[in-house]
């Protein structure tokens, strides 16, 4: 047997007690070889195998001399260590390769479930819900029942959610399938999803009891939303906050101030401190009540216990006092805001607006809180002095919005604050309308562009001839060449020219794109002095590029009859227009025509600049 096979079972058989035993008695000649089994049995040592025998006794003896450090490495351990290191190759190749696959986030799955839901049938909606390979669990659902799909989908969905193996549903999309039902109004699906939740057992959580009362509330059903609350507590489900917060909007906003005061008195002594919104819930109610100074104690008094007036609650106690004319109070929650970098939402800066007004106090806190809306006021003073003052200069104020939105690059802000001020009649500087032109247009946003244009021939303003020449290169680019000769119409209107070079682009761009129509329309709004040789010959080369070429050689000769005279890039554009169209006999006509001209090209000196721009413009063999 070869020595390195004997070493290799010698160190195998050394790991069990029963190998070692078996191996032991073979190098002692034990006699019971018929009674080993297995491969031990080809390994027992024979009288006529002495060479065989001595080199298992030398390989034991030198194992045993051998220190373990300098144990050399077998070519099997040697193979086993290699096939670990494919193994583990393997692995990393498979770790990296899934690492390479492009992740897809769950808000974008959640987006293209709820597109699904939207604007599919559920037959449709349900064959690819079914084929998506997505694990579902309560967080996914509830998060496509929460992106709001048709209310009829989001039944159909709940349902088909139910019957997917190993899913069940739990009080999170319970509770917002119940909300869904009360949103749309539907109370007595509301009414159906919570007894569902009951029956199978479901917990119900102070969430699903305070949305319970909100929608009963709203549809008008106080008393059902008063007997939720009484249940809840029955139940051993404690309030939290926002629970005894919508139970006290409910309460007083149903005239039931006696019960909402004691629900307050309860929320404290059961340790429930209140936040931001219970406040604005209580202050909301004084200031109704006529009580602003009650009111403005309360404000400052939830300062100290920490919980801050945020923006939803300034808004909301604005519009509040707007109504009731309490404009000190008013004055007070403005300060806060303006220190506190808050505003008001458009509605309710209206309302503040007109309440001061009445009030006859100054709005000059109201206007530093919301500069955003300065564009869109103007206070007209008594009707005998017929003076309308916007409070500091509005056309400064305009353009320091604009420039800030300009400097932010933030374009859509923009559009919304053009459209307003188109609406509004507002004007603003022919430089500030260009710029707002040459933005939209490095930012590729022909829509934008069109905007500001479509603002500024509403308003009566001409622009800069840069504008029109920026908007021009995009809605090309854009092939939007309806668009393009309606810029050329406004352009020529406000006094600008395109000039020879940009019209004979311009002309030679759209026979590209075979829009010889648009094309004549541009060239009838040229100037006489810009229906030359370069023009004309752009405009030839438009009519053959859509195969018309006896008009092409009309326009050649109405050229000639004006007085125009061919150069070398007419002579091009009408020869390879003609050989494309298979007319080569005339094509070899003007090829001599061009040599002979070619063969004067010490006259060439003498070219007018439009024939310049021609030669520049159709060099070579042009492509039609």
């Amino acid at each position: 047997m070869p020595l390195l096979h004997m070493r290799f079972v010698t160190d195998n058989l050394k790991k069990e007690n029963v190998f070692g035993y078996c191996f032991a008695m073979l190098l002692k000649g034990s006699t019971s070889i018929p009674k080993l089994h297995g491969f031990l049995r080809n390994l027992a040592p024979s009288p006529s195998t002495k060479t065989k025998a001595k080199a298992v006794h030398s390989l034991n003896q030198n194992q045993l001399q051998r220190k373990p450090k300098n144990k050399p490495i077998t070519p099997f351990r040697r193979d086993r260590n290699t096939n670990m290191k494919k193994h583990e190759n393997l692995k990393l190749k498979l770790k990296e390769k899934k690492k390479d696959e492009p992740r897809e986030y769950t808000r974008n799955v959640i987006g293209k479930i709820y597109n699904t839901l939207k604007y599919s049938t559920w037959e449709t909606a349900e064959s690819e819900l079914n084929n998506l390979p997505l694990k579902w669990d309560s967080y996914t659902v509830n998060r496509v029942l929460k992106s709001h799909p048709p209310m009829e989908k989001a039944w159909l969905f709940f349902n088909w959610a139910s019957g997917l193996r190993g899913f069940k549903h739990d009080q999170y999309t319970y509770t917002t399938m119940l909300d869904i039902f009360g949103e749309a109004g539907r109370v007595s699906s509301m009414k159906h999803v919570f007894q569902t939740m009951q029956e199978k057992g479901i917990k119900v959580d102070s969430v699903t009891y305070t949305s319970m009362m909100h929608w009963l509330s709203s549809s008008g059903n106080v008393d059902e939303a008063m007997q939720v609350w009484e249940e809840m507590k029955s139940k051993g489900c404690h309030p939290t906050v926002v629970s005894y917060t919508a139970y006290m909007k409910i309460l007083f906003d149903n005239k039931k101030v006696k019960e909402a005061t004691r629900v307050y008195k309860e929320m404290i002594s059961s340790g429930v401190p209140p936040n931001c919104h219970t406040y604005t819930v209580l202050m909301d109610y004084l200031i109704g009540s006529g009580n602003c100074e009650e009111a403005l104690e309360m404000f400052e008094k939830m300062q100290e216990a920490g919980a801050q007036p945020d923006k939803a609650a300034c808004n909301i106690l604005i519009e509040r006092c707007s109504k009731v004319g309490g404009t000190e109070f008013m004055t007070h929650i403005l300060q806060y805001m303006k220190e506190n970098r808050l505003v008001l939402r458009y509605p309710v800066f209206v309302e503040a607006l007109e309440a001061l007004k009445v009030a006859g106090e100054s709005d000059t806190l109201l206007r530093k809180v919301n500069p955003q809306f300065y564009i869109d006021c103007s206070i007209t003073k008594n009707k005998n002095d017929n003076i309308t003052v916007a409070a500091d200069s509005p056309t400064n104020m305009d353009k320091e919005l604009l420039f800030v939105l300009l400097k932010n690059r933030n374009v859509v802000a923009i559009d919304h604050l053009l459209t307003g001020m188109m609406e509004k009649k507002l004007s603003l500087d022919h430089t500030v309308v260009s710029t707002i032109i040459e933005v939209n247009c490095s930012h590729c946003r022909p829509e934008g562009a069109l905007l500001a244009f479509k603002y500024s021939v509403t308003m009566g303003i001409s622009i800069a001839r840069t504008g029109y020449l920026s908007l021009m290169g995009l809605l090309t680019r854009s092939n939007m060449f309806s668009k393009v000769v309606y810029i050329v119409e406004e352009m020529t209107r406000a006094g600008h020219s395109l000039g020879i070079y940009l019209a004979s682009l311009l002309i030679f761009r759209l026979g590209c794109a075979r829009k010889h129509t648009f094309a004549m329309k541009i060239f009838n709004l040229l100037p006489d002095n810009h229906k030359c040789t370069a023009t004309y010959t752009a405009l030839i080369s438009v009519y053959f590029s859509v195969k018309r070429v006896i008009k092409a050689l009309e326009i050649y000769k109405t050229m000639c009859s004006k007085g125009f005279c061919p150069v070398l890039g007419t002579y091009n554009v009408l020869i390879a227009g003609l050989e494309k169209n298979g007319r080569y006999a005339e094509a070899e006509h003007y090829r001599k025509a061009k040599k002979t001209l070619h063969a004067n090209s010490g006259s060439q000196e003498s070219v007018l600049i439009e024939g310049k721009i021609c030669n520049l413009i159709f060099s070579v063999d042009v492509t039609l």
